[in-house]
């Protein structure tokens, strides 16, 4: 697969976040001690400072918290791709993800729109999570 953009960087503290996007699943760590879902991953929590950590899977629906729409490539793999949408969607559990906004004009995003999660599969390696509008009760 040919895949021209710059690929995620695999630390030992998002590697099971990867993991999970390869299997097509949203995985986060779960504070085994305040229940605070967190991303990004780290050796510590925020709220409580325990290193307890479990990592559950999310729903894949959120709302978007805000966005940007790119009208310049500042990286010469995503000129094909003008104009995108880059925005920081609000998860159903909590965490906040930097992402894309597909599948809809880039006219139509707005904040607080319902989205959920789809996949776009780079490599062998990696898949992105991606987000579309939530559109039907098929979507809940």
């Amino acid at each position: 697969m040919d895949y021209h953009k710059p690929l995620p960087h695999v630390t030992e503290d998002n590697r099971e976040f990867w993991n999970g996007c390869k299997a097509h699943e949203l995985r986060f760590q779960k504070c085994r001690i305040c229940a605070h879902i967190r991303w990004p991953a780290s050796i510590i929590c925020p709220l409580c400072h325990s290193k307890e950590t479990d990592w559950v899977i999310a729903s894949g629906k959120g709302k978007v918290y805000t966005f940007a729409v790119y009208h310049v490539a500042y990286h010469p793999g995503f000129k094909d791709d003008l104009p995108y949408v880059v925005a920081l969607v609000a998860l159903e559990e909590g965490p906040h993800l930097l992402t894309n906004i597909v599948d809809c004009l880039v006219e139509e995003v707005k904040v607080d729109m319902p989205v959920m999660v789809t996949w776009q599969d780079i490599t062998e390696d990696f898949a992105l999570p991606k987000f579309r509008p939530r559109l039907n009760a098929e979507d809940e």
